[in-house]
């Protein structure tokens, strides 16, 4: 018989330093099959409801919304717009941090500051931004918009978030750079208690430059530990004015009773990849070259988006807590996490991995002590 009652949300010790956890919010459909069984294709705002809404009830921490114009996946699929998407979830939610993505091409930053503004005031500062200097060709280029050089578009983001952060901040603001002028600019309401933080993403050394320089956080793409940790060096060892920089870490999770379970599920992402393929093609196709992304998706095959199964959070549900404690002991402060099916598998992982971390982080702490 299965259990259908809701899951209790877990309560963390308030004794313990611990990880924060995320999920992607499902805009733009599954994160790793399109033919998964009995989890047909679904970017609906009544999922992205729901399934945000039940995360934060389960203890989440975070959920971010990931910005497409164009489906990736099929021009002819649905994507959810990922900034009145972040202000709907804004309203309705109560204590997750909600996270927009958003590439700097697709807004000036006079007009998306106001937008991130109101929106961190009906969060009451539970929001966040997440630059991504963009890699997808055609959303650009059918718009007729330049798809500039991976560099000169870390060189714009840079202004563009210099600008940003500035007026959300209630900064008013004159400028005279490269691509904007800027004369005594001033939004309202910007209240510099509820800032949005900003997350970075890309692993570029333009990337790891503009993290050391300008970003609150910097988001990771699933990889091994070693590999890491080795980037988490690269961003602290650069010059930084202010605080230190927080490290998120992007990973596909599947999470069983028994490495056997694991091991077959992962079998079936393979298969179910094959079917995908063609797909797949069509994405590397339309992706800028340079992106330093897509080198490492190819050095670390994986299930997933942004590294997926790479950070190697596959296994049992003991395998994948301790893994998870690596991380963390390396630095990273955020996990976002990507599932397939979302409500299933985050419901699975809440019940079944916080606590083990948290039993893990207790352990610790008492041998410390």
């Amino acid at each position: 018989m299965t259990d259908n009652s809701p899951a209790a949300e877990f309560s963390w010790p308030t004794t313990i330093d611990r990880p924060r956890f995320g999920v992607w919010a499902p805009v733009w459909g599954p994160f790793a099959a399109q033919n998964y069984p009995g989890d047909p294709f679904d970017a609906s705002w009544d999922l992205n409801k729901r399934f945000v809404l039940e995360v934060e009830r389960l203890g989440y921490d975070s959920t971010l919304v990931a910005q497409h114009n164009l489906n990736p996946n099929g021009h002819e699929l649905p994507e959810l717009e990922a900034w009145s998407t972040a202000a709907a979830l804004a309203a309705i939610t109560s204590r997750i941090e909600i996270i927009a993505a958003i590439k700097p091409y697709l807004f000036h930053p006079v007009f998306l500051a106001k937008i991130a503004a109101q929106i961190a005031e009906i969060a009451d500062g539970r929001f966040a931004i997440n630059l991504v200097n963009a890699w997808y060709k055609p959303e650009l280029e059918k718009a007729g918009l330049t798809f500039a050089e991976h560099d000169d578009r870390y060189a714009y983001g840079d202004e563009w978030l210099s600008i940003v952060d500035r007026l959300v901040a209630g900064e008013h603001v004159t400028h005279q750079g490269e691509n904007f002028t800027i004369d005594d600019y001033v939004i309202r309401p910007a209240d510099p208690a509820v800032k949005p933080k900003v997350y970075l993403g890309g692993e570029s050394e333009p990337a790891r430059d503009l993290a050391a320089k300008r970003a609150d956080a910097w988001f990771i793409n699933g990889q091994p530990v070693e590999v890491v940790r080795e980037l988490i060096d690269s961003v602290t060892s650069r010059p930084r004015t202010g605080d230190p920089v927080d490290f998120g870490l992007s990973a596909f999770v599947i999470a069983r009773e028994t490495e056997e379970e694991a091991a077959a599920e992962l079998e079936l992402f393979w298969k179910l990849a094959n079917q995908d393929a063609e797909t797949l093609e069509g994405v590397f196709a339309n992706a800028d070259p340079k992106a330093v992304m897509f080198e490492t998706f190819r050095k670390f095959p994986h299930i997933g988006t942004n590294g997926g199964t790479a950070a190697g959070l596959v296994g049992t549900y003991d395998q994948v807590a301790q893994r998870l404690v690596e991380f963390y002991d390396l630095g990273i402060e955020l996990f976002m996490l990507q599932f397939q099916p979302v409500e299933r598998e985050a419901r699975r992982f809440a019940e079944q991995v916080f606590p083990r971390v948290s039993a893990l982080l207790e352990r610790r702490a008492k041998v410390a002590s």
